[in-house]
């Protein structure tokens, strides 16, 4: 007699799916991707739980890279594309590092006190957090002066209610 399975749904995907008959306890469908989440997840958990385990995972790669010697070397010389790649990527990381070692150096120009209008271009400006400029590739750009409406609300481009004086 077969023994009707129910179908669960899986916590990753949402998806309803019948539980294997050689795993009925089973609670993750067998999509590769949670798969991969519910293997990660217990990883994460066995590592955080077991002393004995996170050190064998951090004795791990040390003890290959001792059984391989010169792996990178060869690795490097056979994969020019790779190091190219990696030249460029850590060239943006090394920039970045700059820029937030930049962040809040206020030798150059405080531009929060500035009677300039300044605009700030280009994604590595978001890092400046102090709005501090110390760095060439930056451009400053000067408005055209223009005396103010005292009519008109420059935040919300409406015109201002007449003021009764």
């Amino acid at each position: 007699m077969r023994s009707i399975r129910a179908p669960r749904c899986c916590p990753y995907c949402l998806r309803c799916f019948a539980p294997s008959r050689f795993r009925p306890r089973q609670r993750v469908c067998n999509d590769s991707d949670c798969q991969r989440r519910r293997h990660h997840e217990y990883r994460r958990r066995k590592i955080a739980s077991d002393p004995v385990y996170r050190q064998s995972c951090l004795d791990s790669p040390q003890k290959w890279r001792t059984e391989h010697p010169g792996y990178w070397q060869q690795y490097r010389s056979a994969h020019p594309e790779a190091v190219e790649r990696n030249r460029r990527g850590q060239q943006l990381r090394d920039q970045k590092r700059r820029l937030v070692a930049l962040a809040n150096n206020t030798l150059a120009l405080d531009l929060k006190h500035s009677a300039a209008e300044v605009w700030l271009i280009g994604p590595p400006a978001a890092d400046l957090a102090n709005n501090t400029l110390a760095q060439s590739k930056i451009l400053i750009f000067e408005p055209v002066s223009h005396p103010p409406n005292p009519r008109c609300d420059l935040a919300n481009n409406t015109p201002l209610a007449a003021s009764s004086d």
